[in-house]
């Protein structure tokens, strides 16, 4: 497929005011922030030293963006202008799914989360963590496969576009069924341009049986393998919750570690959230939370997954996903295991963040 360049409304080179970037605004709908995209930046990124792959695909660096801030391809772009190397388009379905309403961002004031925790309090400002509940919504799939298909055409060559995928369960599916919806849209993403497939087995703010998929190797094997055989030999990733035993590691490494080429984790950590008066939010059902809370949980997974993967003789890569915000926090989750890592919350908060990040690399 053929590969251009940014459009032409991109502002002239400027130094990189984080403050007065645009960026998602809590205060407004899922569907307001995805009208409002912003226009890519025109702005010098820094080089950033060393050779970096990506599910064997070359690329620039080892910073991206998971799936959650890209609700479309202008969302894409503008952070691919701002350097970010590896785009994850947020998850699609096979049908359009709406938003959950208003709050889809609570900020909470909290320390180093482990999982369990049985309530968080809500924070009335960013305190670099928050609760995420948009239940994974999805424009039809005619929209988002056209939009993936011009996305890709006017990214850059050295910049990777990422399709996140999920299922749309009916009440009277099996387990075939809901593989075969996933193999669906990975298959969809890839012939609209996707360089890189991932399917999301875990969300913790859906209640249908796809939304912790990893926790069932059994489950998870049979899916991965309807996707990898529609997909053919396109990098395949699959998005996982957080793991806290060996045991549960090797028997997931064991289900799909053939199948796949990367895992990416850790997509948050779930609790409650509570008001400073004791109000729920979210009618009292759990919701993620990412951000700077879940960076500890989220390296040691990756470095307990890239010692599980040596010893199993797997030749799987690691994409670090949760809290990450400096180039310190990068620097150790590529020591822990890691060959990639994404940021959504910083990036969210301070869209200057890779550019910074970048500055720092090249000059140490």
């Amino acid at each position: 497929m053929r590969r251009g360049v940014y459009n032409t409304l991109m502002l002239d080179t400027l130094m990189v005011d984080c403050t007065s970037l645009p960026r998602y605004r809590l205060d407004r709908t899922f569907d307001w922030n995805y009208e409002h995209a912003p226009e890519p930046i025109a702005v010098e990124v820094p080089k950033t030293p060393g050779d970096w792959r990506f599910c064997g695909l070359p690329v620039e660096s080892p910073l991206g963006i998971p799936a959650g801030p890209l609700l479309n391809g202008r969302w894409c772009l503008y952070y691919a202008s701002l350097g970010f190397d590896v785009l994850t388009y947020k998850t699609v379905r096979s049908r359009h799914r709406p938003c959950y309403e208003l709050p889809n961002l609570v900020p909470v004031d909290c320390d180093q989360l482990q999982g369990g925790e049985a309530g968080l309090p809500a924070s009335n400002s960013m305190l670099g963590s928050w609760a995420v509940s948009y239940g994974m919504p999805s424009k039809s799939p005619d929209n988002w496969r056209a939009d993936i298909e011009a996305t890709r055409i006017k990214l850059p060559p050295d910049k990777l576009l990422s399709v996140s995928v999920v299922a749309s369960v009916d009440e009277d599916w099996t387990i075939d069924d809901l593989a075969d919806d996933y193999a669906r849209c990975a298959k969809w993403a890839i012939d609209s341009g996707a360089d890189t497939v991932e399917t999301n087995f875990s969300c913790p703010n859906v209640s249908t049986f796809d939304g912790q998929l990893y926790q069932n190797p059994t489950d998870a094997k049979l899916v991965a393998e309807h996707v990898r055989d529609l997909i053919g030999d396109t990098p395949f990733i699959v998005k996982i919750g957080r793991v806290s035993s060996r045991k549960a590691t090797v028997e997931l490494l064991n289900a799909i570690g053939g199948i796949v080429d990367a895992l990416a984790m850790t997509n948050s950590i779930a609790t409650t959230v509570h008001s400073q008066d004791g109000r729920l939010f979210f009618d009292g059902q759990r919701r993620g939370i990412c951000g700077q809370a879940i960076r500890k949980a989220s390296t040691s997974q990756v470095r307990m997954f890239s010692e599980l993967i040596r010893e199993c003789n797997l030749s799987l890569k690691l994409i670090g996903v949760g809290g990450a915000c400096s180039a310190s926090d990068v620097g150790n989750y590529l020591d822990a295991g890691a060959g990639a890592v994404h940021m959504a919350t910083a990036a969210m908060t301070n869209p200057a963040l890779a550019i910074e990040i970048k500055r720092e690399l090249a000059t140490d």
